[in-house]
């Protein structure tokens, strides 16, 4: 068995960002971009910059590295104006990238170590000098290497051999370069010696030890690194900010620890000063600062610091600046509460004002600054110089002032959130409307619940009735160089109706179209008049207003018609073709005719390429169905240059020119869309390729979406074919050669359409305009170039567990959260905040009920209401920023519900920000009790009433795991409501349920146990200890269940109801720390652990046979394997997906798609393996992933096979994402790979491509 691994969409979990201008036409004098890189998790690295026009974020280009980046800095020569990135990975080297076109090259690579993030290898942290002179790369332990940097005569940067600046016995937890001006280059960092704790087996050592912040002096003169100073700083410090200096600063680094804020540099005093904290934060837990960013001026500099939290604190210094060339001194430290948004992994503060909020869980943040935080009422926190105070949390709560969390953001405004599917905790595949639920836990209110659909978002802006069935609609500007289109032409069976296009769309009588007769095409010449082909001529209707017709000779009708702004070509009955050009004179003038000898379905004459003076070629599709391609040279005019045999008749045909070829597409009476690549001298036609899409005729139009062709293809739903990196970067000035693995082809969200044209206006720049049915709409795409559309609903809390109730589309999900209080109990807090009393409430044993009709509750339950309405109303404008709720006090604190959804019919037209469910039943459960498994169970002998299940625990704490309680409540559904039967203790966490044949399987801790239903509580069956450390995941087939070991992988047992037993028949030689299960068949299973590995295991089948031996006697005496089960599973695949899988499901994502094995990580991303489908396929992957191996340019050198066979060698499994690079290579090495594997480039390229198209 062999599978091809594909990601459907990548992992949006941002594990660092950096800001600088990257892009290399910004050098040159042209004007500088604000740009940011994100690294994601899943290795890949993209470049981001705000559109000028909207102020949303978009993606300029992206690259895939391989690898595991763990820290990215920006770096920029002296004199220069580019900055290139610094990478930190698991590749053993550290890397120096540059962006060029729409990816990242490599410049520099040099490797120092093994491979792996091992605490040894330099890579955790990468410091770069402000001057661009030296950057420095540390390990967690022991080792630093710093590297000077330099150009070479062509001005690019080069590097040099390391230098070391090893410590032995020593931890590093931060670095960072000092600004020093031209000085020798400086570095910082936080340093732990364990040396002499390492000897002391009594502990006192390690109480005594020291965190020391340490500069590191590199000589440039004698090309040696030195440690030049050394100081103790708090035991909590964890993060340094550097300071400004030469002429800009006094120099130093901010050390940012638990609680407080310090400035250190050598010779300087230390000056320290408290973080505010929250009202009602509890002084025993400390603030730990997470994210820095700094904005620096000419004369001003500041930075803002995000602490767990996610409050925003704005640091500046006074500084006092010396005579006589004496170093600058900070006389104060001043920290004032700035804002509060959700909590970040990194803070990136443009020139233009912006803040760029990168979250690891959830969406990101843009926002506008509207404030800089200097209000009169501001929090501030001074420097506190009493040496009585300690570094711990209490101390620090004595002396902060103490400041008010706000619903909204008071200095920023959010901008744009780019949307993010991390955490994705569990999903479900619909098959009936095709679409993926998937839970997003970002961790309390701002988790979400999201409807996943394959192709493109749509926004509809207007719809609107008309009199009549139209058949067709195109839309033309008043003149060439308009920006807007002028007239909406739709054409009815009898008639033409012309709308104006303004502020309102009318009606319009004098227009000089031909209102009588139907309308087969309409177009805007080059001398700004108009041409209409209708039924029976054409009317050409220049600007000054005249009109000139021609008439079809004798009683023939037009049966067909193409124009663009310099010809026309229309065809008669019996297939005969008139081609017209527009001459110097403005005139339209007859140029040729061709008999053909056969009925014509559809033609097209494309349009005119930029800088020439026609179009040179002309398809034409017959009811025979061919495909023949005409010349339309003025010496070989209207000769046939090829041919090519469809399989059905076509309905329409487009011809696009793309960068690098000239396409025809054709689409089909049978409901499959054809391309074939048109060479560009011969006019010959070759590599065709084919999608079905759908059970109806497929019509084809020409749409212009960000200044380039696109295709709409309309069959029993819409279709758009659009170039991906063209649209990605349409905004960009860098140039990209699109390839044809860049042209996709998706679905619209929407209604099926029957007709469409562009449409341009001030109210939508760049929109299309379409028919369906009896109506007129007008809708715009959205995110070009992202696999699936997006809609959104909000949740209380992190979603768990997510299952389908029986007969009908409604969802069960379970939410919790740790260290937050309840609704109820923040309500409480929130009246006590007040001076109000709280309410009287029920025992917190009880769980409360709360019924909402939208998924919006989770925002409003975080954050506090305005008393006054009129306030509120105000306020609305200004978009809300969730934020985490008041801290309790203590561990063991939970938040927990359980909803009852259904999710919103998708294709409607409506915007993502449309609701994706609607909330029938919300159950909050008690205080500190937490819901952490679910499922549904049809008992026997109970008239097959469905009822629920779902698994609590109660102040449950980890490290060491303990617990005040565990159930299993069991509910009733009527209708859309969970009504409480009973609640069954068992005595440990019941983490995983399932469904057997009439009972239903707990796990409680290491054991499965069965239970049936009783009147008062549930009633054990049977008992089994199957597994050796946990059960954190079930599944069941047939008499078997399948239970994976938090530890130890997964086992196999079987029921045997004659004994009334569960016995374990087979196990796993390998460890595997299970995050994911999914059941193949009756004897194979799909394990995914957590740390990003997949494996597929079957077991054998001559033991399938002994263990289905009708006796069952055998499992009893066999004995055991080295303390295991008696037989062993044999891994099919192993493979390294690279991010923490939680959930598998095997599902068919699309109508007639291949069933596949789909999972999603904790970094947002969503992935299949799909089975090949011949030993000729299976050969044809891996031999294409060896080469690729060996030809494609990984940025980082990370070896590939050591990579995707990180802790096990990969077996059986292709990466699709590796072979998908084919396209990005040279074309001699493009022929090369294919050569060798006896095909073309296109052959090579069509097969990853109908690979791709079994998926979606």
């Amino acid at each position: 068995m062999h599978f091809v691994a594909s990601t459907l969409e990548r992992g949006t979990s941002i594990v660092t960002a950096i800001y600088g201008q990257f892009s290399s036409n910004n050098s040159g004098g042209v004007e500088s971009k604000q740009e940011i890189v994100v690294a994601r998790v899943g290795g890949v690295l993209e470049l981001v910059r705000p559109d000028e026009g909207t102020g949303k974020l978009m993606s300029v280009g992206w690259s895939q590295t391989f690898c595991v980046i763990r820290c990215l800095s920006a770096f920029r020569l002296t004199g220069s104006s580019r900055d290139y990135v610094v990478v930190g990975s698991d590749a053993g080297g550290v890397t120096v990238l540059e962006f060029e076109g729409s990816t990242f090259r490599k410049v520099h690579c040099e490797m120092f170590g093994k491979s792996g993030c091992r605490r040894a290898v330099p890579g955790q942290y990468v410091a770069c000098d402000p001057r661009g002179r030296a950057l420095m790369v540390a390990a967690v332990e022991k080792q630093k290497l710093v590297y000077v940097m330099n150009r070479d005569a062509s001005s690019r940067p080069t590097i040099s051999s390391p230098l070391e600046a090893h410590k032995a016995s020593t931890i590093a937890f931060h670095a960072c370069a000092v600004d020093v001006g031209f000085e020798n280059p400086t570095f910082a960092v936080l340093e732990l010696d364990y040396a002499d704790a390492d000897l002391d087996a009594s502990g006192e050592a390690l109480e005594e030890t020291e965190k020391m912040l340490t500069y590191y002096e590199l000589d440039l003169g004698l090309n040696h690194v030195t440690r030049r100073w050394s100081e103790p700083v708090s035991r909590t410090a964890n993060l340094l900010i550097s300071v400004p200096g030469g002429d800009e600063g006094p120099s130093g680094v901010l050390v940012c620890g638990e609680n407080w804020l310090a400035y250190k540099h050598e010779g300087h005093a230390e000056v320290r000063a408290p973080l505010p904290r929250r009202d009602g934060y509890p002084s025993e837990r400390g603030l730990l600062a997470t994210a820095v960013a700094t904005h620096k001026q000419r004369d001003l500099f500041f930075f803002l610091v995000q602490t767990e939290v996610g409050d925003l604190y704005k640091v500046s210094l006074d500084v006092v600046v010396a005579q006589d060339d004496a170093p600058a001194t900070v006389k104060d430290v001043r920290v004032s509460a700035f804002d509060t948004i959700f909590p970040c992994v990194a803070l990136c503060i443009t020139k233009t004002g912006l803040l760029f909020a990168a979250s690891e869980f959830g969406d990101a943040g843009l926002f506008q600054f509207q404030g800089i935080g200097d209000d009169e009422d501001a929090v501030v926190s001074r420097a506190v110089h009493d040496p009585e105070l300690g570094d711990d949390s209490f101390s620090a709560a004595k002396v902060a002032p103490t400041f008010a969390v706000a619903d909204r953001p008071k200095n920023l405004v959010l901008v744009d959130e780019p949307e993010s599917l991390a955490v994705a905790t569990d999903f479900l595949v619909d098959d009936q409307h095709h679409a993926l639920y998937v839970l997003c836990g970002a961790r309390g209110a701002r988790s979400s619940f999201r409807v996943l659909r394959h192709g493109v978002g749509v926004s509809e802006m207007a719809v609107s009735e008309l009199p009549g069935r139209p058949s067709a609609v195109w839309t033309v500007k008043k003149a060439r160089d308009d920006d807007y289109d002028k007239y909406i032409v739709v054409s009815f069976t009898n008639a033409t109706l012309v709308l104006s296009i303004g502020e309102t769309v009318e009606e319009v009588t004098d227009s000089n179209f031909l209102v009588t007769s139907p309308t087969l095409d309409v177009a805007l010449l080059a001398d700004d008049g108009f041409v209409q082909c209708h039924a029976t001529g054409i009317r050409h209707a220049r600007a000054d207003g005249r009109k000139n017709e021609w008439q079809a000779p004798g009683t023939k009708m037009l049966q067909c018609a193409s124009c663009n702004e310099r010809q026309v070509v229309v065809s008669l009955e019996a297939g005969e073709l008139i081609y017209f050009e527009l001459d110097d004179r403005g005139v339209l003038e007859e140029v040729g005719t061709k008999d053909l000898g056969l009925d014509v379905s559809c033609l097209d004459v494309g349009v005119v390429p930029t800088g020439r003076l026609r179009s040179n070629f002309l398809c034409v599709g017959g009811y025979d169905g061919s495909l023949r391609l005409f010349s339309l040279d003025p010496v070989e005019l209207l000769v046939q240059l090829s041919t090519i045999q469809l399989g059905a008749r076509p309905e329409s045909v487009k011809l696009l020119d793309h960068p690098t070829a000239t396409r025809a597409h054709a689409g089909l009476a049978n409901g499959v869309l054809q391309r074939v690549t048109v060479d560009a001298a011969t006019g010959s036609l070759s590599d065709a390729r084919s999608r079905f899409l759908g059970s109806r005729p497929v019509r084809l139009f020409r749409v212009f979406l960000h200044g380039s062709q696109a295709l709409l293809a309309l069959s029993s739903k819409p279709w758009l074919a659009y170039d991906s990196e063209s649209s990605s970067s349409s905004s960009s000035s860098s140039s990209s050669s699109s390839s044809s693995s860049s042209w996709t082809l998706a679905p619209l969200s929407y209604d099926a359409l029957e007709y469409g044209s562009t449409f341009r206006s001030e109210q939508c720049p760049e929109g299309v305009v379409a028919i369906a049915g009896s109506t007129l709409r007008i809708f715009v795409t959205e995110k070009l170039g992202e696999t699936f559309n997006q809609t959104t609903a909000h949740l209380r809390y992190t979603p768990r567990k997510l299952v389908p109730l029986p007969g009908s589309r409604r969802l069960l999900v379970i939410e919790a959260d740790q260290h937050q209080y309840n609704q109820a109990e923040q309500q409480a807090l929130l009246l006590q905040q007040r001076g109000k009393p709280p309410k009287p409430d029920d025992d917190d044993d009880e769980m409360d009920v709360d019924v909402e009709e939208d998924g919006a509750a989770a925002e409003k339950q975080q954050q506090p209401r305005k008393e006054e309405e009129e306030e509120e109303e105000e306020d609305d404008e200004v978009p809300r920023v969730t934020v985490l709720g008041p801290t309790p006090p203590s561990a063991g604190k939970w938040a927990s519900c359980a909803r009852v959804i259904e999710p919103v019919s998708g294709g409607t037209g409506a915007s993502s920000e449309t609701s994706a469910c609607a909330t029938l039943e919300l159950l909050e459960f008690g205080e500190s009790e937490a819901a952490v498994s679910c499922a549904t169970c049809t008992f026997a002998d109970r008239g097959g009433e469905v009822f629920v299940a779902i698994g609590t625990t109660k102040g449950l704490t980890f490290h060491p795991r303990v617990h005040k309680g565990c159930f299993v409540h069991v509910y009733r559904l009527l209708d859309a409501r969970l009504v409480l039967l009973h609640k069954t203790s068992v005595e440990d966490v019941p983490l995983a349920l399932a469904e057997f044949r009439g009972r239903l399987v707990v796990s409680v801790g290491n054991k499965l146990r069965m239970y049936d239903l009783g009147k008062r509580k549930l009633l054990r069956k049977t008992e089994a200890a199957v597994v050796p450390n946990l059960v954190v995941r079930l599944e069941v087939m047939g008499d078997r269940v399948y239970a994976a070991d938090a530890a130890d992988s997964v086992f196999f047992a079987k029921y045997v109801r004659e004994h009334n037993r569960l016995i374990v028949f087979a196990d796993d030689p390998v460890s595997r720390a299970s995050s994911a299960l999914c059941c193949l068949d009756y004897d194979t299973v799909a394990l995914a652990d957590k740390f990003g590995n997949l494996a597929i295991l079957r077991l054998p089948p001559d033991a399938s046979d002994d263990v289905d031996d009708p006796s069952g006697q055998r499992m009893l005496w066999d004995a055991t394997n080295l303390g295991g089960a008696p037989n062993k599973l044999t891994a099919l695949a192993n493979y390294h997906v690279g991010d923490t899988i939680t959930q598998l499901r095997k599902a068919v994502l699309a109508p007639g798609a291949a069933e596949a094995l789909v999972y999603v990580t904790v970094g947002g991303a969503v992935g299949a393996l799909v089975p090949s489908q011949s030993r000729q396929d299976k050969d044809f992957f891996q031999h294409l992933e060896m080469h690729m191996r060996q030809e494609f340019p990984f940025p980082t050198l990370r070896d590939h096979i050591s990579y995707r066979g990180y802790f096990l060698p990969v077996k059986d499994v292709t990466d699709a994402d590796l072979c998908e690079q084919f396209d990005r290579l040279p074309l001699d090495t493009q022929k090369k790979i294919a050569a060798d594997l006896d095909r073309t480039p296109a052959e090579v390229n069509k097969k990853l491509e109908d690979t791709k198209n079994r998926l979606l």
